[in-house]
């Protein structure tokens, strides 16, 4: 800090220590307007130290930060020379869409398994696509270990969120192998006792005058943990309900934003909200009934295959992964009796599509506001952009803002009007047991089945 700023900050404690009693009113009406101008430099030169991230850094961080959507491969780009800007960024955005679309399908083809690794994948670099932008703060104030701190709570989520997955999911025979049954049982304190570390070490590294920095920073880690760590666990719960509440609700969201796409850039005329410019109604209208009546036709396709529709559990005998079973009501042809113009109708259709139906017009009106948020987000710090990673489009949080919000209403739409107890999880809690509660348990269990007449039934 200048002397100059020195001298005046001590000015104004002085000017305190009188205290209102020793000063007339004419003095304060006097002094007053240099008081005011005095500490609106104060707050000023405050604000300047204090500010995440600082007016005056907001400019280099824009240009440090890379812009996908202005990368062209050399050779498209030299191909596409001749065609105008608009219709240019048109071609390679519709390329790339098609290319991402095709590794989707692939990846689908490859199983639960790759789903699983692809949004693990999808969730660390979306973290490093925001955190990049807090680290170009980090860098330029030299705040200590704010990008280690980063990833270790990235790895800590990760290791509680996953770790309630595999012992929900498989729980049944991790609990089998000596070796990882402390694991198991006591995951949820491990998982503290490692937050906690992390935490003591954030303490540790405050720096004086850097405090309002540090904590903005440490909120913003905790923001993009949130986010992005936590979706993506919602992400592998909705796969293990069955591939279809996966591949349906994300292929929902890129139709709507394809055809949202399509139908602004052709029709295109009233803006929809000054966080995007280049959005428009028409854009929003027609990208949402494109978005409900693929959401129908896709669900009716899906429901007929038992791939899709059943449950991902682990077979103790096969000793791995499993998609086998009865398809549930949901997935077998109803038939929906209605009265239109005086006389009854009816219609055959799979109870899913009425849920589809559902999750269509939460993508098409809901779903957008994923990535009004980022826009807002990266008008905030000035940059067009999280990343480059793909030619047209920008980085991989650009074309997941709304994917993370629509898994979050999924799996929430699942928990209240679709899941029912599960005999694999009501056993994981039960080999969690004592010995003596289990036997207790089972005593019970065979009364109880026994005064039913159940047991002689199946006798």
């Amino acid at each position: 800090m200048s002397t100059e700023a020195e001298l005046r900050r001590r000015n104004i404690g002085e000017g305190d220590s009188l205290g209102e009693s020793q000063l007339k009113p004419e003095d304060i009406s006097k002094q007053a307007p240099q008081e005011s101008t005095t500490a609106e430099s104060s707050d000023h030169i405050d604000s300047e130290e204090e500010k995440l991230p600082d007016e005056k850094h907001v400019d280099r961080l824009a240009k440090t930060l890379p812009q996908g959507t202005n990368k062209t491969p050399e050779v498209l780009g030299h191909a596409l020379s001749g065609l105008p800007d608009r219709w240019k960024n048109w071609v390679i955005r519709g390329i790339f869409t098609f290319i991402m679309i095709s590794g989707f399908c692939l990846i689908i083809y490859g199983g639960p398994l790759a789903l699983m690794i692809t949004a693990l994948s999808v969730q660390v670099k979306c973290f490093e696509e925001i955190i990049s932008i807090g680290y170009s703060v980090y860098r330029i104030h030299g705040l200590p270990w704010f990008r280690s701190l980063s990833w270790y709570f990235l790895v800590t989520s990760n290791y509680f969120f996953y770790g309630e997955n595999l012992v929900d999911y498989f729980g049944v025979a991790v609990n089998r192998v000596d070796s990882l049954r402390f694991l198991v049982k006591y995951h949820r304190f491990l998982s503290f006792c490692l937050y906690c570390i992390g935490f003591v070490w954030f303490v540790l590294s405050l720096v004086k005058k850097y405090y309002m920095k540090q904590f903005s920073l440490f909120a913003w880690t905790h923001v993009a943990l949130l986010i992005v760590v936590t979706q993506s666990y919602l992400i592998i719960q909705n796969i293990f309900e069955g591939l279809i509440w996966f591949i349906v609700p994300v292929s929902m969201i890129v139709c709507n934003d394809v055809m949202a796409y399509m139908f602004g850039f052709f029709f295109g005329r009233t803006p929809l909200i000054k966080l995007s410019p280049k959005k428009t109604w028409e854009g929003f209208i027609g990208g949402g009934f494109a978005t409900v009546l693929f959401g129908l036709l896709f669900s009716y396709y899906f429901c007929q295959f038992q791939y899709f529709v059943c449950p991902i559990e682990y077979s103790e005998s096969a000793g791995r992964m499993t998609i086998e079973c009865e398809p549930s009501y949901l997935f077998q042809p109803q038939e929906y009796s209605f009265q239109l113009f005086g006389s009854m109708k009816s219609i055959t259709i799979y109870p899913f599509m009425l849920h589809s139906l559902s999750l269509s017009i939460f993508s098409s009106v809901i779903g957008p506001f994923g990535g009004f948020f980022a826009s807002g987000f990266k008008r905030a710090f000035k940059i067009k952009d999280f990343g480059d990673m793909i030619p047209g489009h920008g980085g991989i949080m650009d074309r997941f803002d709304c994917q993370f919000l629509m898994a979050t209403f999924v799996n929430v739409y699942i928990s209240s009007f679709i899941r029912s107890a599960s005999p694999q999880k009501l056993l994981n809690m039960v080999y969690s047991l004592k010995p003596e509660q289990q036997l207790q348990l089972f005593n019970q269990l065979k009364d109880s089945l026994e005064e039913r007449n159940i047991i002689n039934q199946l006798n």
